[in-house]
């Protein structure tokens, strides 16, 4: 049907006399249809029985009964149109409706990137501003140090000139002495040769030689008065350097703490003589075995245990407490690295960590291992990764010394990791404990 009224236009339904949808059509004779109150109307007025479109007239008029066809199809037509209207009411509403509710959301999504741009336009100007910032402390830094370099040069030289010209006055008083002694000698030379035969002759020649005659065959002159006095001085510079690379780094691990991650250890992978803590931020040696279910994430030989939190991307920084602990070790490393049996720890695989070992022997463990000197024992270590430059640095937060940072390229999770040590006799007992808590920036 409804296919029907889709051939069909419609005028085919429509009364011509109140040009609306038939209402109980009547059919004339002549064939044509009109409502049938209309008709009846129609020929009241005009006082005949006329076809209304055809004017053709009947003798009689004729008897009007409902075309019931031409109405059922007509009533179909009606409740369909209405059908349309409905949903065309009820599809404009709500194509309104999402106009409206896009509008909305297209007003939102431009005020929060007006935002965006502000933010990222006031980020710029904090990031000049740093930048700034950083560009007049390393002028400062530098001037002084080239200034120091300057000074320590003029130092070495004076010092040098000094004993240059000590050794000067010393040569030119001892010629002066052998000059004297020289004359002396040739003075005793002027006797007669006729007069040596004779005792009181001889007697007086000895006369004219010197009382008391120096022994110049001890007489030396240092010809290196000098050594080692620019390396002295590139060593007091060195340590003017220092000095100042650690006000640096102090400013430097400020500036990191605003980076502070709540990272939490991951028992799983806790190998099976260590104790993890209720919350999950402390972890000690035990010298009991503990009855752990087999975890291919576990370390089996190695008493190690990583974070659950796993970084790819970003700075992270975190502190943890060591106290007077013996041995441990600290550091980073990839999701993949091998937990099974024994292995070396180094950046070759996978491992950035930094280690202490007979309660006062530090170092980094490259391959070979790097050596360090920490005066004093720092209580506490601080642990900044910086993973898109590729960095991990440590630190001691009470005298914000730098200790040491490795350089490498990273492409996969990286995990905290710790190693408490074992417990030689009870002196290394007390826990590895991960002090810093999340900070708001």
């Amino acid at each position: 049907m409804a296919s029907t009224f889709s051939l069909l236009s419609e005028k085919h339904f429509l009364c011509s006399l109140c040009e609306d949808i038939f209402s109980s059509p009547v059919t004339t004779p002549c064939g044509h249809s009109f409502c049938k109150v209309c008709l009846r109307k129609y020929w009241s007025r005009s006082g005949s029985g006329k076809c209304p479109l055809c004017s053709k007239a009947f003798i009689s008029k004729p008897h009007l009964s409902v075309n019931r066809i031409l109405a059922e199809v007509t009533e179909h037509y009606r409740k369909s149109r209405l059908d349309r209207k409905s949903k065309s009411v009820s599809v404009a509403g709500y194509l309104n409706e999402m106009i409206e509710k896009t509008e909305i959301e297209v007003e939102q999504m431009i005020k929060e990137r007006m935002q965006k741009m502000d933010k990222l336009k006031q980020s710029l100007k904090l990031l000049k501003s740093s930048c700034l910032r950083e560009v007049q402390e390393s002028h400062r830094v530098f001037s002084a140090l080239l200034s120091s370099v300057e000074a320590a040069h003029k130092a070495v030289v004076a010092e040098v000139e000094e004993k240059q010209q000590e050794a000067e006055k010393q040569v030119d008083r001892l010629l002066k002495e052998l000059e004297k002694e020289i004359a002396e000698l040739q003075s005793g030379q002027t006797t007669p040769d006729h007069l040596l035969d004779s005792k009181e002759c001889l007697r007086k020649s000895f006369i004219h030689l010197p009382r008391e005659m120096r022994d110049w065959s001890k007489v030396t002159l240092e010809t290196e008065p000098c050594v080692g006095f620019t390396r002295k001085g590139v060593s007091d510079f060195i340590n003017t350097v220092r000095a100042e690379e650690n006000k640096l780094s102090k400013a430097e691990l400020k500036r990191l703490q605003i980076y502070t991650v709540d990272i939490k250890l991951n028992h799983r992978t806790a190998h099976a003589h260590l104790s993890i803590s209720d919350n999950k931020k402390q972890v000690r040696y035990t010298d009991k075995q503990q009855e752990v279910p087999e975890n291919p994430k576990r370390f089996d030989r190695v008493t190690n245990v990583v974070t659950k939190e796993a970084f790819i991307s970003g700075r992270h920084y975190w502190e943890v407490e060591v106290g007077d602990k013996t041995e441990w070790d600290l550091g980073v490393a990839k999701h993949s690295v091998n937990r099974k049996g024994k292995f070396t720890v180094s950046p070759a695989n996978s491992f950035w960590t930094l280690s202490l070992r007979n309660g006062n022997q530090y170092m980094a463990n490259t391959l070979p291992p790097t050596c360090l000197s920490l005066t004093p024992k720092p209580r506490k270590v601080a642990i900044y990764l910086d993973y898109d430059a590729g960095r991990v640095s440590f630190f001691c937060p009470e005298s914000g010394i730098h200790i040491y940072t490795f350089t490498d390229m990273f492409t996969e999770r990286l995990h905290a990791i710790f190693n408490p040590g074992r417990l030689h006799g009870g002196k290394n007992a007390t826990p590895l404990i991960i002090t810093s808590n999340c900070c708001t920036i």
